[in-house]
């Protein structure tokens, strides 16, 4: 693992003196890494999901310990279409200091010309990133996502005419293959080393998988040791022991982690504890500090946003954060009927006020975020 030369100066954190005296001995911890010519923080990322990873969340993310973050997936014809959601999607933040965005389309020209936009923002990507593992059928049916897997036989062109496109590095995110029956990891990263990209991102399921079962760290670990190109694990990594213990034990030059920060904001830093025997490091008061920061960069971000929208956004990262603790089905239940923005946040706050110094438990076997989100 490469260390980076980056600057690693603590960054200022928007938080509290007392959560800041958590937070900062955590961050003084990471070691930075370069995967290729792109520098990190740590190797442990944010991974892309859509209509999450958007600027606001990226940027709590790496305030909370994030070494790097990737943009929810954006349509390449959006883009060229200039539609207005869609380049708003683009946008960057000045203070967020490792970001790629993610692309995602099936012609080559047009993704190479999408990308171009996206490095002339006013705040440039460090990377772009082409998705190529997303499993929904409206990405799929279009040949976009997943479906580039399908025939390796075209993606050598389809690399190079994005790679020429953009002044930064290009990386991708793939699964293992589209079936079982065809796991073709080694395949494309073989032509992905050929056409110059920069790293891979490997999420450990199949395309047919979806986000069910259990990823597959024993091909992935596989595929790390074969040094084809820097690689990503991603899969699974939803609590601070499991992290812990895959970074001990892999050939992984880093690792993505996508549901697991929803419900646990804290995991990037509960992560770097030098044992796992201090958990619950933070308390439900510190995710209450969290959520309430969040609300604050999305007004930021969107000055005129309507109570209304801004309610949509938070209603969901309030409920992912509240699972686990006490009475979060009955909560669940309130927020959804409690049509404001400021009383939901009154109703917040009072929630995880009651719950003292009690902490999480969470039954990672039942089902969460399976429909697809990038």
């Amino acid at each position: 693992m490469e260390i980076s030369k980056e600057n690693t100066q603590t960054q200022e954190l928007p938080f509290s003196k007392s959560l800041n005296d958590k937070i900062r001995p955590l961050l003084e911890r990471r070691k930075p890494i370069s995967l290729g010519s792109v520098g990190f923080q740590s190797p442990l990322l944010l991974a892309p999901m859509s209509m999450i990873c958007k600027s606001p969340f990226r940027r709590l993310m790496e305030d909370l310990g994030a070494g790097g973050t990737v943009s929810e997936l954006i349509s390449c014809h959006g883009i060229n279409y200039k539609n207005e959601k869609t380049l708003d999607m683009l946008k960057i933040h000045p203070k967020e200091k490792s970001v790629g965005i993610q692309l995602f389309g099936e012609d080559a020209q047009k993704m190479a010309l999408a990308a171009q936009v996206a490095c002339d923002q006013e705040v440039m990507p460090k990377f772009i990133d082409i998705n190529m593992g997303c499993p929904v059928r409206k990405v799929v049916s279009k040949g976009g996502g997943s479906a580039l897997l399908k025939d390796p036989t075209k993606l050598a062109d389809f690399f190079k005419a994005i790679k020429n496109a953009i002044p930064v590095p290009l990386t991708i995110k793939i699964r293992t293959g589209w079936d079982q029956d065809n796991r073709n990891a080694d395949e494309v990263l073989h032509i992905a080393k050929e056409e110059g990209i920069e790293f891979v991102a490997v999420h450990g399921r199949t395309r047919t998988q979806q986000y069910k079962g259990h990823a597959d760290w024993e091909y992935l670990e596989t595929l790390a040791n074969n040094n084809i190109l820097p690689l990503i694990g991603n899969g699974d990594l939803n609590t601070a022991q499991q992290v812990q213990t895959r970074l001990q034990q892999t050939n992984c030059q880093a690792l993505m982690l996508g549901r697991g920060p929803l419900r646990n904001p804290f995991l990037f830093l509960e992560s770097e504890l030098q044992t796992t025997e201090d958990l619950p490091y933070f308390t439900a008061r510190d995710y209450l500090e969290v959520i309430l920061v969040l609300a604050d960069y999305i007004r930021e971000s969107q000055q005129e946003i309507a109570p209304r929208h801004l309610l949509v956004q938070m209603r969901k990262h309030i409920i992912w954060m509240a699972a686990g603790f006490k009475g979060a089905g009955l909560f669940r239940d309130l927020l959804f009927k409690t049509p404001e923005i400021d009383e939901t946040l009154k109703l917040t706050q009072d929630f995880f006020f009651s719950q003292a110094d009690s902490g999480q438990s969470i039954d990672f076997s039942e089902s969460f975020m399976t429909s697809g989100h990038g």
